[in-house]
């Protein structure tokens, strides 16, 4: 009886929750542009994504990465979120998320950089428009000192404090990178700027459908 009323309660929340998701998907107006890497192998095409929501807000994070691995299904293709697998007490590092890539057998990692940092910079220094975060050009694009393989962040301590961007009305700007998981490389890139975005964390899955569309449309997944 107690397991029935745990699933009746589950699918209560789960259909509130898509509710909330479908009368706040159309909210944000999304401009979303991918670029490839210089000198990849751009045939690639993966089939088992491990998706990843890089937020210090186990929650916000979760809902996201969800709504990110509903998006990307479909024949042929496998998502797993990565805290479907891991609690929210565990901390969200490289070495973490590459346990996950063995265990779920992952040929590429979509990780989702949901933290307020400018992703816009100028050579030679630091960038502090949205919470802060340094960098060094590398050549093409930018190195965060706060985020490397697979998104993870490098400097723990300060990545626990940054801000989500679902706490912010108004314009932001997500980062999404796809990392094959042989060589830990990074070969793709979107950049989706959501203008008039609401508060509220669910709003983001209006944004997902349309970052797995550009992946598509880029032949990284069938």
């Amino acid at each position: 009886m107690l397991a029935t009323m745990n699933m009746r309660t589950f699918a209560l929340a789960a259909s509130s929750l898509l509710l909330v998701v479908a009368t706040t998907a159309c909210t944000p107006a999304l401009k979303v542009r991918g670029e490839w890497q210089p000198d990849v192998d751009r045939s690639q095409q993966f089939q088992r994504l491990l998706v990843v929501g890089v937020s210090p807000n186990y929650s916000q994070r979760c809902a996201f990465e969800y709504a990110m691995t509903a998006s990307l299904r479909g024949p042929g293709v496998e998502a797993t979120a990565s805290c479907a697998k891991m609690s929210s007490k565990d901390p969200l590092t490289r070495e973490a998320i590459e346990k996950l890539v063995v265990t779920t057998g992952a040929d590429a990692v979509v990780a989702t950089l949901l933290v307020a940092k400018s992703i816009g910079a100028r050579e030679g220094g630091s960038n502090d428009m949205q919470g802060g975060g340094y960098y060094k050009p590398i050549g093409y694009g930018f190195d965060y000192g706060y985020y490397g393989v697979y998104g993870a962040p490098v400097v723990y301590g300060e990545f626990e404090t940054a801000p989500s961007v679902t706490t912010i009305r108004g314009n932001v700007t997500l980062a999404t990178n796809v990392f094959e998981t042989r060589g830990a490389t990074l070969i793709y890139g979107i950049e989706t700027r959501a203008e008039r975005l609401d508060s509220r964390s669910q709003a983001l899955a209006g944004i997902a459908p349309a970052i797995a569309e550009r992946l598509r449309k880029a032949g990284l997944v069938p």
